[in-house]
């Protein structure tokens, strides 16, 4: 068989794209107003994460977005999925 016999072919309306998880890449813990949701108080307790790592700066996807969508542009994707993270006292 050839490579090409084994390439994959997907429907025009496929999208490639990237997802993140607000806790993962957001960072900016205590940035405009933010309170903490169950993950910043759950890894600050120690031995929890690994090397008691945190979400207060992750990978900064707070205040580097324009960047971040800017590299993903650039691979050529079409599509992003994100979450943000919402504060428990702001949901009650």
């Amino acid at each position: 068989m050839t490579n090409e016999e084994h390439q994959l072919k997907f429907p025009h309306v496929f999208l490639f794209g990237a997802a993140s998880a607000s806790y993962q890449v957001e960072g900016a813990a205590n940035k405009d107003g933010k309170g903490p949701t169950n993950w910043d108080v759950f890894s600050k307790i120690p031995g929890k994460t690994f090397e008691g790592t945190n979400d207060d700066i992750a990978v900064d996807h707070y205040h580097r977005y324009k960047e971040d969508i800017r590299l993903m542009a650039e691979m050529g994707l079409e599509s992003y999925r994100f979450s943000v993270s919402w504060a428990y006292f702001a949901c009650r």
